[in-house]
């Protein structure tokens, strides 16, 4: 029997940045040579999608 199955990878990293479009720039550049250096297991996990967004920490975080 054939089951899917969803997953999910949610972390929060921080990171020293003059900006916040550097910051994710950064994160995302490690993330996509991540992915190139280990494309056999992307695609066999099925991935669609990396997605990201940086911020400033504060009280609603």
């Amino acid at each position: 029997m054939k089951y899917k199955v969803h997953w999910l990878i949610d972390g929060v990293i921080e990171i020293e940045a003059d900006n916040i479009e550097f910051a994710e720039k950064t994160i995302k550049d490690k993330i996509e040579q991540f992915i190139k250096d280990n494309s056999d297991f992307y695609e066999e996990m099925g991935a669609k999608a990396v997605q990201g967004q940086a911020y400033l920490p504060g009280k609603d975080e």
